[in-house]
């Protein structure tokens, strides 16, 4: 026995250290978490190979023989850098290393989630450069795309530009067409879009015309994109509500390496980092280098100032505004009072008044505050079957569809936007509402009729809605962000017909196109706008594009008077026609931005990111982020305290080669603005011309602003940019 024991002793402790090492990578990998490593711009050597080199780089700080193994993704197109789970101490070999730029962990990103077209001037007799608008390559980062719906029908597209350089890689289920010329995805299976997020962005940026759509009725007419004839290609990077960041960077990676001309993302973080350390920021400069605007949703988190998630000076960040079709939904109640709610209500009561109910009255198991907002299994079934459930929380639809109510009256979560709802229900304002449980304590026989939606006109139109993010921002406060605002509400385009429309488990429905209102509405707008002035202006570079945007934007109605209208809106709203011609533009080159770069970042860490010998500026030579060129000034003081400011520009001339522009101020009495040179003249096209704003002021309290405008005007065009003077804290 102990001859056999002794014979089994070597196979068991095999076993035993085999144990011991899974047990021991189980532990290890528990304790890795994904992170992006980004190493900066790819170098200019063909014989450089980014794999081997992030490879490398993971091996000289993995205590492994099998580094590669924790490698995620490797962006090694566009921009240099790797994605892989790592330990705690592996990313603080990896922050010390020289040829870092910065290591970060790899987040969720959220979704910022017609008549628009109309309403900004770019309706079905806009003039169009068909053949040059067929060449344009709308890239859209999203959930994906439904690739069957009729707004990416490819009849009578030719194939794909010949500058393509990208693939359909769509996955399980997926084809693509002259329409859809490209599909990546990144998380899954296919690059289908099961949500609907991504197929209502894309149609809304380069959907085909499709005439009769509607949403059960609702804000019937054509459905389609801004720019129809363009191509789309679609970057899935969300599953569902997730969008990792490691996802979005390779999107970006392949999106610029593919030949997209314009990029739009309608998705961000909750919160503003450095731009060495945030995935959109990073690929949209490295967009930006190629010639490629990318177009970002500013966030849905307003109307609080500094909620701006996106914030880079590169990209063009949009606001969210109403345009003048309002959806609105009625109750006539017992007494014969009509309230107006905000609801996209698409079913029918055929005149019929149903009982109300109070939340509290309809529970026999939970306190009044919690029945009173009908707080998920609060409320009984057999006390709200036939009746309308009257709630004080805003989302008290869900649980009256659950319950089986008939319908539901709430709280609106928002006066200026109607979201679709999962019965017959609407949201009213706190002084209707009251009006509402005044009523319901008034008589034992209260009831109520909640009419179908309808459609009105708003004549105030536009005005950016309130869950848009305002600025200032929070890295670059003398960069104004929002830069401009576009539709975003109630916007009808394309659906994914699998995808829920509400909230609620208990809403079956499905739809081919729904009304969808956010910040993300508003992104593919603008960047449908840039695609369009790209097609009659193919050898503009980026920063010219959105400049003719910033500048020919209409001056918008603002309703806070505390707040800059500039933390809003930017500088107006986007009006694309009048930007194919306007005038002037202010160009930034790439070595503007690394200027800037410097401004913040260290010469190391800029060099990587630029893949420039160059060094940075040094000491006053660096300049300010003020005199960045940008088409909006700002600048932030301090309280309480006298200033002289000055603004350093140059504009190019786009317009008449000979051509004289004066300088007209629409002042703000706080402050004294003066321009010199106050008159531009040009004898060519592309000549350039420099000026200086100088703004003084005697001091402005803690939290204020002065806000005013230079007019460029040469008879025909008008050239405007906002100056914004706000003080903040020296903490701030």
């Amino acid at each position: 026995m102990a001859k056999h024991g002794a014979l089994l002793f070597p196979y068991v402790f095999s076993l035993l250290i085999l144990t011991m090492s899974l047990l021991c990578k189980a532990i290890d990998d528990e304790d890795r978490k994904p992170y992006i490593v980004y190493l900066g711009s790819l170098p200019n050597d063909e014989a450089f190979s980014p794999l081997s080199h992030q490879i490398g780089i993971l091996e000289r700080v993995v205590e492994s023989t099998s580094a590669s193994n924790f490698l995620i993704r490797s962006y090694k197109r566009s921009f240099n850098g790797f994605a892989a789970k790592l330990t705690d101490q592996e990313i603080e070999r990896l922050a010390n290393m020289k040829e870092v730029v910065s290591v970060f962990p790899s987040t969720n990103f959220q979704l910022h989630t017609t008549r628009s077209w109309d309403f900004i001037g770019l309706n079905d007799e806009t003039k169009r450069n068909s053949t040059t608008e067929s060449d344009v390559v709308v890239g859209v980062i999203d959930t994906g795309i439904w690739p069957e719906s009729q707004s990416f029908n490819d009849e009578g597209f030719s194939p794909a530009p010949k500058k393509w350089k990208g693939v359909c890689e769509g996955g399980k289920n997926f084809t693509c067409n002259n329409k859809i010329i490209g599909a990546r995805r990144y998380n899954s299976s296919s690059a289908r879009d099961e949500i609907g997020h991504g197929s209502h962005t894309a149609s809304t940026a380069a959907g085909n015309a499709v005439k009769g759509a509607s949403f059960y009725g609702l804000a019937q007419g054509t459905a389609r994109g801004g720019v129809p004839s363009a191509r789309i290609a679609a970057y899935k990077v969300c599953e569902f509500d997730k969008c990792p960041g490691d996802a979005i960077m390779a999107a970006f990676d392949d999106a610029i390496a593919d030949g997209v001309d314009i990029i739009t993302i309608s998705l961000g973080g909750t919160f503003v980092t450095s731009f060495d350390k945030d995935p959109i920021a990073i690929g949209s400069f490295h967009a930006m280098k190629k010639g490629i605007l990318t177009a970002h949703s500013a966030g849905n988190s307003g109307p609080e100032e500094g909620t701006v998630v996106s914030v880079e000076p590169w990209v063009l960040t949009v606001a969210a505004s109403g345009t003048d079709r309002r959806i609105i939904d009625k109750v006539v109640l017992g007494n014969g009072r009509t309230l107006i709610g905000n609801s996209v209500n698409s079913f029918t009561s055929n005149g019929t008044n149903y009982p109300l109910i109070y939340g509290k009255d309809a529970t026999s198991h939970c306190s009044n505050s919690d029945a009173q907002s009908c707080l998920a299994g609060c409320i009984d079934s057999d006390l709200v079957k036939g009746k309308i459930l009257v709630c004080d929380a805003s989302d008290g639809d869900i649980v009256a569809r659950q319950a089986g109510a008939r319908g539901s009256l709430v709280i609106s979560p928002s006066e200026d936007v109607a979201f679709i709802v999962p019965l017959p229900a609407t949201g009213l304002s706190i002084k209707d509402y009251e009006g509402l449980k005044s009523y319901l304590n008034s008589t034992k026989h209260a009831k109520a009729n909640i009419l179908k939606s309808e459609a009105i006109k708003d004549p105030a139109a536009p005005i950016v809605v309130s869950f848009s993010s305002r600025g200032p921002n929070s890295i670059l406060p003398e960069i104004i962000k929002p830069d401009i605002s576009a539709p975003g509400v109630d916007i009808l385009a394309a659906f994914s017909p699998v995808a829920a429309i509400t909230d609620s488990p208990d809403d079956r429905r499905h739809v081919k196109y729904s009304l969808l209102s956010g910040t993300s509405m508003a992104c593919p707008h603008a960047a449908a706008a840039a695609a369009y002035i790209r097609t009659f202006h193919p050898e503009w570079s980026s920063a010219a594009i959105k400049s003719s945007l910033m500048t020919t934007a209409w001056p918008m109605n603002h309703t806070d008077g505390v707040s800059p209208a500039e933390f809003a809106h930017g500088s107006g709203h986007i009006n694309p026609v009048t930007a194919l011609d306007p005038g002037l533009v202010y160009e930034t080159s790439e070595g503007d931005h690394i200027k800037l770069l410097c401004s913040f970042l260290d010469d190391a860490r800029v060099k990587l990111i630029s893949g420039e010998n160059s060094s940075c500026p040094k000491g006053s030579e660096k300049g300010s982020p003020k005199d960045f060129n940008y088409p909006s000034l700002a600048a932030v003081v301090k309280p309480v305290t006298s200033f002289t400011i000055n603004f350093n520009r140059t504009v190019k001339n786009v317009g008449l080669a000979n051509s004289t522009y004066k300088a007209k101020i629409l002042p703000d009495s706080k402050v004294d603005i003066k321009v010199v040179p106050q008159v531009l003249s040009f004898k060519s096209l592309n000549e350039e011309k420099t000026f200086t704003v100088t703004v003084v002021g005697k001091g402005l309290p803690d939290g204020s602003h002065a806000s005013a405008s230079l007019v460029w005007y040469d008879g025909t065009h008008r050239v405007r940019s906002p100056i914004l003077v706000h003080s903040k804290a020296a903490s701030w």
